[in-house]
């Protein structure tokens, strides 16, 4: 591991990131590498237990929730989703993706939970965000870093049917919207809310002491600062321990309102490796796993998404790669990025997790160079 200790030191001493912890496991070998602080000032060392907020690594937790409850048979991939979110039952679309938003048509069929799980529903944003009906998009689907700007689940559902669809349901990959839409599935279809059900199906079970959507005030002495990078490239600080996540808010965000450490999303990334089995006790089926890290996508659809796949599929709730494009990027390697500067990965070909957890935002759906040079250590480890 000496590479990739190499590698997070040269990002914290050089000033671009104030603190990492990368986790690398392969069966029961699990190494863990820690470098820098939890915060730009210095004021404690980043642990092994550190609290980061997740971001979009929340999505394929997301999915899993409404995959329990395909298997549990209260929902079908092939039901339309307005049975339990009736507001979108008649979504307009935009003729043409260019069309202005007062030029529409009727969708031209119903919203399916498969299109919620694969992100072709029809909301969420392509490579172009400058489409009138992404820029209207922009108003409701808001920045995930700040949840306590956000209304409550009912309200903003009722907001996001008045902004018309990109695209027909099944024919575009979009980003994002999907999965705070599969959040509110979850939740109404349980009749518990987000928080209560992931914590009861998914985290308890799988020992994920310190993943929520708030951080009780015992826990903040572990929870890292907030940064993006400033114009000179140093920390600018976003959310204090005290901050966002210091209360519930009133929106639960499926796609991307966690907090978490890198060892709990372990246990998550094992249950998916273990086709849904975690020490004995079946919380997904296999068939539920495979088709939730199996790529979705056409050619086509792919092609058209370059700007956050850069060419490679999507399952549900996270990429998964179908070409070498990269030393990493092997075929069915399986995870996601998260806005805030985190990172988790499955290769079921090898066994291998790869979890980066980083206080820096990214700048754009891009992946930054130090995610790169990690998966790069770890794919040369």
């Amino acid at each position: 591991m000496k590479t990739l200790r190499d590698t997070l030191h040269r990002y914290v001493d050089t000033g671009r990131v104030p603190g990492a912890v990368a986790l690398v496991a392969r069966g029961d070998d699990v190494q863990v590498v820690t470098a820098g602080s939890m915060d730009a000032e210095g004021t404690a060392p980043m642990a092994r237990d550190s609290l980061f907020r997740i971001a979009s690594i929340t999505k394929p937790i997301t999915a899993a929730a409404v995959l329990m409850l395909v298997d549990e048979g209260r929902l079908a991939l092939d039901e339309p989703v307005e049975r339990w979110l009736p507001e979108l039952a008649r979504p307009s679309v935009v003729r043409t993706p260019q069309a202005p938003v007062e030029d529409v048509v009727p969708a031209d069929r119903p919203i399916t939970v498969e299109d919620l799980l694969s992100f072709r529903a029809g909301w969420g944003f392509p490579d172009d965000f400058s489409l009138p009906a992404v820029q209207s998009l922009f108003t409701v689907q808001k920045d995930g870093r700040f949840p306590q700007d956000w209304p409550d689940h009912d309200t903003w559902l009722g907001l996001l049917a008045q902004v018309p669809m990109v695209s027909q349901p099944g024919q575009a990959w979009l980003y994002g919207t999907s999965s705070d839409l599969q959040g509110i599935l979850v939740a109404r279809v349980s009749g518990r809310t987000l928080p209560d059900f992931l914590a009861e199906r998914i985290f308890e079970p799988l020992g994920m002491k310190d993943t929520a959507f708030e951080v009780p005030e015992a826990k903040r002495h572990r929870f890292t600062s907030a940064y993006a990078p400033s114009p000179d490239g140093s920390p600018q600080l976003v959310d204090a321990p005290d901050g966002q996540w210091s209360r519930m808010p009133r929106f639960h965000s499926g796609g991307g309102g966690l907090v978490s450490t890198a060892d709990d999303w372990l246990s998550f990334a094992r249950l998916l490796l273990n086709a849904g089995e975690a020490d004995g006790r079946r919380l997904l089926t296999p068939t539920s796993v495979t088709r939730m890290i199996s790529n979705h996508l056409t050619a086509g659809q792919r092609a058209a998404a370059t700007l956050f796949l850069e060419g490679q599929g999507w399952g549900y709730g996270g990429q998964v790669d179908v070409t070498a494009s990269a030393p990493w990027t092997v075929p069915g390697r399986y995870g996601w990025v998260g806005g805030t500067g985190t990172t988790a990965h499955i290769v079921p070909s090898t066994g291998t997790i790869a979890i980066l957890m980083t206080q820096m935002a990214m700048e754009s759906p891009t992946p930054t160079p130090l995610m790169r040079d990690f998966w790069s250590a770890v794919a040369g480890s």
